[in-house]
């Protein structure tokens, strides 16, 4: 899991002038240079054109048929309702499921993506020449929230920078991040009444403004969850051995061997930790055997 910092936030123009200046350039190369080392370098470079280059151009609103996702699952919708001020953007805004980069949204656009239940982490960062961010470093950050999807639901996420909807998801909290700002969670009633993302249209993926939406990601989030797990259970694994020893239940290594000491009673921590390993272990052994049935079982030259 990702340790999360207080993000520094820049004004970003939106529209790009002719040349770099030297400042920028020297921000850029930076970029480019920790590219290669172990940084989270937050970039779409090549999937960043706004609508007025490349207006979207897919199908009219739709939803998917029951049949193209997992019930045990559920789906995020993304929409852009039409406005003067998207039309017009040079670069569209990022968006990320748990730290995972997955399409550009444009003016007036809609796409979805199937996701794993639990606690999924939405992000929506605006790219100057397609680069974003670096590690806690954000250029601009426009959207920044978790939200708990449960088997089965559907789940709508409205992006308007100008106007908010007339009223919030009743499911949430007053004080939710996505009550508020530019990216907000509506109700189905909400998104279909106001026709609002019955007006969109599909974001397509093409060579201009390729995207990796409009599909399953559930695999992705459930790796993104046993990282996170596991790092959780890191720390309270290191907080119940600080408990031991303030109740005197651990044998501290003598200065001549330190490989000697531990606690005198198993630790819970360490339970939930095989236990969580073993259970992803058997979803690795799930998704193997699924491949394989997909496949047919492989085949034989002879």
């Amino acid at each position: 899991m990702k340790t999360r910092f207080p993000v520094t936030r820049i004004f970003v123009p939106r529209f790009p002038v002719s040349g770099l200046s030297r400042p920028l350039t020297a921000v850029c190369v930076a970029f480019l240079l920790v590219l290669g080392s172990g940084c989270t370098v937050y970039q779409s470079i090549g999937k960043s054109v706004g609508s007025f280059l490349h207006p979207v151009s897919g199908h009219d609103f739709v939803h998917i048929g029951n049949d193209q996702w997992d019930r045990s699952n559920a789906v995020l919708y993304f929409y852009r309702t039409h406005s003067q001020w998207a039309a017009d953007e040079i670069e569209a805004p990022s968006v990320y499921i748990d730290d995972h980069h997955y399409f550009n949204i444009r003016n007036d656009a809609f796409t979805w993506l199937e996701v794993a239940p639990g606690e999924r982490h939405i992000a929506i960062r605006r790219p100057l020449l397609g680069l974003e961010g670096l590690n806690s470093f954000s250029l601009s950050l426009i959207a920044d929230a978790t939200l708990e999807v449960e088997p089965g639901q559907i789940y709508y996420l409205r992006y308007n920078e100008l106007e908010e909807p007339d009223s919030n998801h009743p499911a949430l909290a007053e004080d939710h991040p996505l009550t508020s700002g530019d990216l907000q969670l509506v109700s189905r009633d909400y998104a279909m009444q106001a026709g609002e993302i019955v007006s969109t249209r599909f974001l397509n993926s093409d060579l201009l403004a390729p995207n990796h939406a409009a599909t399953s990601i559930v695999e992705v989030n459930e790796d993104a969850n046993y990282e996170r797990n596991l790092a959780l259970l890191e720390e309270e694994r290191e907080a119940e051995i600080e408990r031991l020893k303030a109740e005197g239940k651990y044998d501290e290594a003598p200065w001549y061997w330190p490989f000697g000491g531990g606690p005198e009673v198993p630790l819970e921590s360490d339970r939930k930790q095989r236990e969580l390993e073993r259970n992803y272990a058997t979803l690795e052994k799930e998704r193997e055997r699924r491949e394989e049935a997909e496949s047919g079982g492989g085949w034989w030259m002879f």
